[in-house]
C-alpha cells in the first residue's frame, strides 16, 4: 500500500428561476452535523438524468448533494455487498506480501474522500470521481487501481450501488475485518457520470511535508488536531511501494491487523534511511519498518504528540476516536436525511457465531 497520508452539464434552463429554486433547496439542506453534511444518489448510470442531477447535486456554488438510496434497497442489501467484500479479503491473504487488500481498500476510501474542502463544500466521496482525470492521475493516488480492480466485479454484479458507496464500504469492511472498530456508514452517494466535477490535484496530503502542512491540510478537510492524529493511525494497515509513492516498507510489524501499533512504533527510535529514494525513516531496532516525514511530524509537534502518546497507551481510545473521525471523513460533503440512521455491519465472524 502506498501512503495513505499524504491523495457539465449543458442544456438551456431559466437561470433566474433555477437560482431562486436552488437557493431555497440549499437553505433547506444546510443543517450540517457530522452525518448530515454530505452527498447525492446511487446508481451507476445516470446519463439520461445528467443535466438535472448536475444542477441539483453538483452545482459548484450551491452544492446541494443529497444522498439517495436506490428504490427497494436497505441494510440487508448493503450487508450482502459487505459480506462479499469481506469474503474476497479472506480469500486473498497472499496479495501484497501477505498483507492482503486491507490497506489498499482503506486507502482507496480515504483518498476518494480526502479531497473534501469544508469552506467550499466540494470534493469528497460523493461522486466517485476518481475514475476521471485529473484525479485518477494524482500522484498521491498511484496504486489505487489495485483497490478499484478488486471491487470492480461488485459494481457489475450490483449495478445499483454507486462507486462512492462501494469504495467507502470497502474501507469500512477492511477496518472491521482486520480487527478494527465498528464504523458507522450511510449509503446514497451518487455517481458523477459527467466527469466535470472532478477535484483538482494537490488536495491529498503530501507525505514528504512537515507538521504545519499536515495541520493545514487536515483543517481544510474539516479535522482538528486530535482527529488528524487518529486518522493517520490508519497507517497500521498496509505498506508503501516504491513504484507508486516512491517510499518503501510497512509502518508496523503486523500490517494486516488494525491496531494502535503505528503509535507505539512511532514513539520508538528512528533514523533517516540511507538509500537512493525519497526521505523516509527506518526503525533502529530492525531496519524493517518505515515512517514518512509526515508521520514523524506527529511526534515532533507538541500539538500532535500528546495524542500519539494517548493512543499508544490506550488502543480502545484510539479505536473510538478513529471510528468517529473516519466515519466523518467518508461522509464529508454528503447531505443525509435528518432521520437517517447509520448502518453498522456485522463482520463475517460475528455472523458465523450467530
Amino acid at each position: 500500500m502506498s501512503s495513505i497520508a499524504f491523495g457539465r452539464i449543458s442544456k438551456t434552463y431559466n437561470k433566474s428561476f433555477l437560482v431562486k429554486s436552488l437557493t431555497a433547496l440549499a437553505g433547506a439542506s444546510a443543517i450540517a452535523t457530522y452525518f448530515y453534511q454530505n452527498n447525492n444518489n446511487n446508481n451507476n448510470k445516470h446519463k439520461d438524468k445528467g443535466p438535472l442531477l448536475g444542477l441539483l447535486g453538483f452545482n459548484g456554488d450551491i452544492n446541494v448533494r443529497k444522498s439517495r438510496v436506490p428504490d427497494g434497497k436497505g441494510f440487508k442489501d448493503y450487508q450482502k455487498v459487505y459480506n462479499e467484500i469481506a469474503q474476497k479479503l479472506e480469500d486473498h491473504p497472499e496479495w501484497d506480501e501477505y498483507d492482503g487488500y486491507y490497506g489498499v481498500l482503506l486507502r482507496l476510501s480515504w483518498h476518494s474522500s480526502g479531497t473534501y474542502s469544508k469552506d467550499s463544500n466540494t470534493g469528497g466521496s460523493f461522486g466517485g470521481t476518481m475514475i476521471y482525470g485529473p484525479e485518477k492521475d494524482d500522484k498521491e493516488n498511484k496504486g489505487l487501481t489495485n483497490g478499484q480492480d478488486f471491487l470492480e466485479p461488485l459494481l457489475k454484479k450490483y449495478p445499483w450501488i454507486s462507486r462512492g458507496d462501494l469504495w467507502t464500504l470497502g474501507g469500512v469492511c477492511a477496518v472491521q475485518e482486520s480487527g478494527g472498530p465498528k464504523i458507522k456508514w450511510l449509503p446514497g452517494r451518487q455517481n458523477d457520470d459527467t466527469g466535470k466535477h472532478v477535484p483538482e490535484n494537490g488536495l491529498l496530503p503530501d507525505a514528504s511535508r512537515d507538521g504545519p502542512y499536515v495541520r493545514k491540510v487536515f483543517n481544510r478537510i474539516g479535522f482538528n488536531d486530535r482527529e488528524t492524529v487518529a486518522l493517520i493511525g490508519a497507517h497500521c494497515l498496509g505498506r508503501c511501494h516504491r513504484e507508486y509513492s516512491g517510499f518503501l516498507g510497512p509502518w508496523t510489524s503486523s500490517p494486516s491487523t488494525f491496531s494502535n501499533l503505528f503509535y507505539t512504533e512511532l514513539l520508538g527510535k528512528w533514523h533517516v534511511k540511507k538509500w537512493d529514494g525519497p526521505k523516509q525513516y527506518e526503525d533502529e531496532e530492525t531496519s524493517n519498518l518505515m515512517m514518512l516525514p509526515t508521520d514523524m511530524s506527529l511526534k515532533e509537534e507538541p500539538y500532535f504528540v500528546k495524542y500519539v502518546k494517548m493512543y499508544a497507551d490506550d488502543e480502545e481510545l484510539f479505536f473510538k476516536d478513529f471510528a468517529e473521525a473516519y466515519a466523518k471523513l467518508i461522509s464529508n460533503g454528503v447531505t443525509y436525511p435528518k432521520d437517517e440512521k447509520p448502518y453498522i455491519f456485522k463482520t463475517l465472524d460475528e455472523q458465523e457465531e450467530n
